[in-house]
């Protein structure tokens, strides 16, 4: 998802921004004070505590304001993404927001921070009081007005400064030159966020043709265990001879093996874009697993993609395969190669459920060319990056 924290002092032009923002890239918008003010007036439970302590004259609470955030994230299941206006307000706050999103497997993508000088600002807040009849906006109010926001965002811009996702934008200009740096800087979070995508597919589908042309185009990193479960064979390692009888017969081998193999793999890559995974996970305990894995690294699985082919056409590839040098052992024999297209149908297809439950499926066609196909690829990873899908 594409997640924007909208920042600006009064006058810097943020309703006028934020609403061009929620159109440029279909965005939900997420206000506390709106979503407030509509809890309340639909006279829900949360909104009920709202209005209480509010005529109490007191606070809301974060806890409070966690909830009714949560709440209207959770309904909107189709967005691209949220874009926040006055959250978070604290560095506590921030980890309260960062906690949210990670249940969504998601994460905030930027903090946009308009910046206008204060005389600028100043000019065109009286201008606006002139216009709406306002006579208290004077210049101390004003000033007042300005500065406990500079103290309220100073350690929120820290906290984002040091995960390196803050952005100061020049809020001076016509509101077109304005938008255009806001989507430079959008643009430019996007192509330093990881992206790390599962192939799916049946065997002979074309998983492992097109995962090597994604990697070499989008700077990501290739992991097949397939790949690297042979390389072992061939080195004749400890892990290659317990892996061997499973290899022969397209079986699944056990799970602590693929796991050794994959973290290695991982740690052996940190200045990789992200990673494509190719024969992992296979099962939906292994989709558990990479979550594990990824998580320890402060990541997740941004997609999963479905190359479709008939399981009629993937027996069909598999059999010219076997007369290549490209050839498995498993590729030789009709009925291990029923047998692995039924493991897919069983077993392998749970794994692409969990994901498809999390909204991160997407199937293209496996049909035609390696060119043809590999443009359907590039398509869509191209939105998913694009997205922060």
């Amino acid at each position: 998802m594409l997640n924007i924290a909208l920042f600006g002092p009064p006058g810097a032009g943020k309703g006028t921004q934020s609403d061009w923002l929620l159109k440029k890239y279909n965005l939900t918008y997420i206000s506390t004070g709106e979503i407030l003010r509509e809890e309340i007036a639909e006279g829900s439970p949360l909104g009920i505590k709202a209005k209480n302590i509010i005529e109490k004259g007191g606070l809301v609470s974060d806890e409070l304001v966690v909830q009714i955030i949560e709440n209207k994230i959770k309904k909107k299941t189709d967005t691209n993404g949220f874009l926040f206006d006055g959250f978070p307000r604290t560095t506590v706050q921030c980890y309260i927001l960062d906690g949210l999103l990670m249940n969504m497997n998601t994460s905030l993508t930027c903090m946009l921070s308009l910046e206008v000088p204060d005389d600028e600002l100043v000019r065109r807040l009286k201008s606006r009081a002139q216009i709406a009849n306002r006579k208290d906006d004077s210049d101390e109010v004003i000033q007042v007005r300005l500065n406990e926001y500079y103290s309220k965002t100073v350690p929120v811009a820290k906290y984002y400064q040091d995960k390196g996702i803050c952005h100061s934008i020049d809020g001076t200009g016509t509101i077109e030159e304005v938008q255009g740096r806001l989507d430079a800087a959008v643009q430019k979070s996007l192509e330093n966020r990881w992206a790390n995508i599962i192939l799916f597919g049946y065997p002979g589908s074309g998983k492992g043709t097109q995962a090597k042309k994604m990697a070499e185009r989008y700077n990501m990193v290739y992991i097949s265990t397939g790949k690297m479960l042979r390389q072992e064979i061939k080195n004749n390692t400890e892990i290659g001879h317990i892996a061997k009888p499973y290899m022969d017969k397209g079986m699944i081998v056990p799970d602590e093996i693929a796991i050794k193999l994959i973290e290695e793999k991982i740690q052996a890559s940190p200045g990789s874009r992200g990673f494509i995974f190719k024969g992992f996970p296979r099962t939906i305990v292994q989709a558990y697993i990479v979550d594990g894995m990824l998580k320890k690294m402060n990541s997740s699985i941004t997609s999963a993609i479905e190359i479709q082919v008939s399981p009629l056409e993937a027996m069909k590839r598999l059999a010219q395969r076997s007369k290549t040098d490209r050839s498995r052992l498993y590729d030789m024999d009709t009925e291990t190669i029923v047998s692995r297209l039924e493991e897919y149908e069983q077993k392998t297809m749970l794994a692409r459920d969990f994901y498809a439950k999390r909204n991160l499926i997407h199937s293209i066609s496996g049909e035609g060319t390696e060119e043809e196909v590999f443009e359907r690829v590039c398509n869509q990873i191209d939105r998913i990056l694009r997205q922060g899908l």
